[in-house]
């Protein structure tokens, strides 16, 4: 017998899978729903969100990958319904009972990512005059910035008393500037690699990569939800957002983030072009450009010590990710000399 009231707005959603709720727990934008029919995850949507993600899971599946949390369909064949100006979609419910170390779990994320990467991964044409067009820009923006930098370290260079975020400032802008310089460098060196290239590599990416959005079964595997932003894209859009998050420390030797990245590139390796392309936007220092531009625009009086407390996170930021990038790179870097060194023999 059903505990539920007939009026709940979930009772007639459900009517549309045959599915009888007892009852319901909410968890934000999710329902779980114990029912007739077992234990269920009904996630709401906002109805711009539209559904064409889950033609890109439908997709996904049959190229035989499954470690996607199933979509269920309606009686009708539909996979989303439209209740009260929302979209609401049906997934079995993951105990998510994780019996294994973090970093395992980074590890198993990471495989997973590289799988369905190399499953839905397709060559694009791609216009060269759009390409030079888009390198034009770039680079035209990593030189704004750098004047940026470089007047407003001028400007405080002339007072005679700085305040205290322009004597930060000061300290940190060989550093800043520098990892603006590399940058540029990389995107550069990609722009000759790739300017007489008519194809790139484009994949299914998940737009949302977090470990919240990996869940695991009964049984220990893992498995992605949360699919909404998913699109055709370069692989480097699941990897960038994730481990710049991973930055928000203290200063760290983040050798962890390294072997996810490395343990990723054993199942989906990036070619030449993708790795410079990679190494180009995660050590472009934006997040603590960003922080000095708002500083500068803002009008007096400004609030030092936020402002300094910012630019000091931001810089922890920059240099986790300095750590991570030039780590790589020297791995980069050995295993072309241990390649060269085994063609020489």
């Amino acid at each position: 017998m059903s505990d539920m009231n007939p009026f709940d707005p979930v009772v007639p959603i459900l009517k549309n899978y045959q599915v009888t709720p007892y009852f319901v727990e909410e968890h934000g934008n999710i329902k779980k729903v114990y029912s007739n029919k077992g234990t269920f995850a009904l996630k709401k949507i906002g109805p711009t969100t539209g559904t064409d993600f889950i033609r890109h899971v439908h997709l996904l599946y049959q190229k035989g990958y499954n470690r996607i949390v199933p979509i269920y369909p309606t009686m009708d064949g539909r996979y989303a319904v439209l209740h009260d100006k929302a979209l609401y979609y049906l997934m079995p419910w993951m105990p998510n009972e994780v019996k294994e170390d973090r970093n395992h779990k980074h590890e198993q994320l990471f495989r997973e990512l590289a799988r369905l990467h190399t499953l839905s991964a397709k060559d694009i044409t791609v216009n060269k005059d759009e390409r030079t067009e888009h390198y034009e820009k770039t680079i035209e923006l990593l030189d704004k910035k750098q004047e940026f930098l470089d007047g407003f370290i001028d400007e405080c260079e002339k007072k005679t008393y700085m305040s205290p975020f322009e004597l930060v400032y000061c300290l940190y802008y060989n550093e800043i500037s520098q990892a603006l310089r590399f940058s540029k460098t990389k995107f550069e060196e990609w722009y000759e690699k790739t300017k007489e290239v008519e194809k790139a590599r484009m994949v299914i990416t998940h737009g949302k990569l977090s470990s919240e959005h990996f869940l695991y079964d009964d049984k220990g595997y893992g498995y992605f939800i949360n699919f909404e932003n998913a699109r055709f894209g370069s692989p480097i859009h699941d990897l960038l957002p994730y481990l710049s998050r991973s930055f928000n420390t203290r200063p760290t030797r983040n050798d962890e983030a390294v072997e996810w990245v490395y343990h990723y590139f054993k199942y989906f390796p990036f070619k030449a072009d993708e790795k410079l392309l990679f190494f180009s936007y995660l050590a472009y220092p934006i997040p603590i450009i960003q922080v000095v531009e708002r500083y500068y625009k803002k009008e007096q009086p400004k609030n030092e010590l936020k402002y300094v407390r910012m630019l000091q996170s931001k810089y922890w930021n920059l240099k986790n990710s300095e750590y991570v990038v030039m780590r790589m790179t020297e791995l980069d870097e050995q295993a072309k000399q241990a390649k060269e060194g085994a063609q020489q023999q």
